[in-house]
């Protein structure tokens, strides 16, 4: 995959565990990161979590739950 993705949650988040199966059953690599451990990570998104970000150099998008397999493929394809 030519863009990482990263997905944001925290520890003890059922919708983060759901939204990491999703990416596991597609079978894309991913970055998963603790929102609390950063403060602007935290403030950022403390009530979006999961959120996952297709992190492009040149145009980052972020697609925040709820989301599917077919929503995740339909939002890749479109970046």
């Amino acid at each position: 995959m030519q863009n990482q993705l990263i997905l944001f949650g925290t520890q003890g988040c059922h919708l983060c565990e759901d939204a990491e199966h999703l990416l596991q059953a597609l079978d894309l690599p991913y970055q998963y990161l603790d929102i609390i451990d950063d403060e602007k990570l935290l403030q950022r998104y403390e009530i979006s979590i999961p959120v996952l970000m297709q992190n492009s150099a040149s145009n980052p998008k972020e697609l925040y739950w709820p989301f599917t397999a077919d929503t995740i493929n339909h939002w890749l394809k479109g970046n």
